[in-house]
């Protein structure tokens, strides 16, 4: 299992679907690497503050400067391993990020000067523009993927079509071609059963062990030879996280269901939050509402200060969660305490 110090991990993560189509070839790590890079920039996008560990700066030469525990993407088997991270950033610091539409091609080296803080356990590296451009693109669309599934796969394919097919309803066709291009494996398996045995089957039998979506597949024939492939998404309903199908669920219901009425009027009236705001942070505005006993009085309190902040939205949630630390810290105290001392004052 993957060992993550990440400071408010989401559960789920959206990734560009330019993100999921395009051209790489990467080993496990380098897509771990790659996933975490994703998450980081959606959290930035969220207006969320991220673990001291972890950054991504720009710098003034229009790069950015990435930080990440070498633990956020070894196993707990792999954490005194650092040879595969080493040879992990130097692969990727070789590699071009490659994508193609109707409309234009593009090819970016994807890092650039790669090192290791072994002291600390951290890694760091430097990520061009476009690529953070390239992340945070959705004007092709978008997928959705459980970000802790994904690392629990041993097989880079695996994880690849677990980002296209998750939660997809739909057939997918793809010639083998396309394929091969988009795993970058173009000049690997020239049999295209080797392709079959070695890729589509090894992905799909890693599927079906460990995750709840998966396929099955026709073989499509021009002539004699296999030349494109018929995906027919299936669900395993016994691979579910349990925990997070539940979270999943709770986010989908109206917040009015577990939120007071005059808190859901006052957040969208003073803070302007949108419904999606709230539900992103439902299990903090819960907990408020179970722990503050007047929460509705502490939002007006924090008002003038979070107006000042410019950021109003941001200001609350931070304010909340050290309201929420603080309470938490005297109780931890106060149960600590001699019970003959706190019966009488002491």
């Amino acid at each position: 299992m993957i060992i993550n110090d990440y400071a408010d991990e989401k559960m789920e993560i959206i990734q560009s679907y330019i993100m999921t189509v395009a051209r790489y070839d990467f080993n496990v790590h380098e897509k771990r690497i790659l996933t975490r890079i994703v998450e980081m920039t959606q959290a930035i996008l969220q207006g969320k503050k991220l673990n001291q560990r972890y950054h991504i700066n720009k710098d003034l030469f229009e790069m950015y400067d990435v930080q990440m525990p070498i633990a956020a993407v070894l196993t707990s088997d792999e954490v005194k391993h650092y040879d595969r991270i080493k040879n992990s950033l130097l692969k990727m610091t070789k590699k071009v990020f490659e994508y193609e539409d109707e409309e234009e091609w593009r090819a970016i080296n994807l890092i650039i000067a790669p090192k290791i803080r072994k002291f600390d356990g951290l890694l760091k590296f430097k990520l061009h523009e476009d690529i953070y451009s390239a992340l945070l693109n959705f004007t092709k669309g978008f997928k959705k993927f459980e970000i802790l599934a994904l690392f629990d796969f041993e097989s880079v394919y695996a994880m690849r079509f677990y980002e296209l097919f998750y939660n997809q309803r739909t057939p997918l066709t793809y010639s083998i071609n396309e394929l091969k291009l988009m795993f970058g494996i173009e000049k690997k398996y020239k049999n295209n059963a080797d392709f079959l045995r070695y890729v589509i089957e090894a992905a799909k039998k890693e599927l079906d062990e460990k995750s709840p979506y998966s396929f099955e597949y026709t073989p499509l024939k021009s002539g004699r030879k296999i030349t494109a492939i018929r995906f027919y998404p299936i669900q395993h309903p016994q691979n579910v996280n349990e925990e997070f199908e539940t979270e999943r669920l709770k986010k989908q219901l109206t917040p009015g269901w577990t939120i007071e009425r005059h808190i859901l009027n006052y957040l969208k009236e003073h803070y302007m939050f949108s419904t999606p705001e709230i539900k992103n942070n439902i299990d903090l505005l819960e907990n408020a509402q179970r722990k503050i006993p007047d929460l509705l009085m502490f939002l007006s309190e924090v008002k003038a200060k979070a107006n000042r902040a410019g950021n109003p939205k941001g200001y609350l949630i931070n304010a909340l969660k050290k309201k929420l630390k603080i309470k938490a810290e005297k109780k931890a105290v106060a149960k600590d305490k001699d019970p003959m001392q706190m019966e009488f004052g002491f």
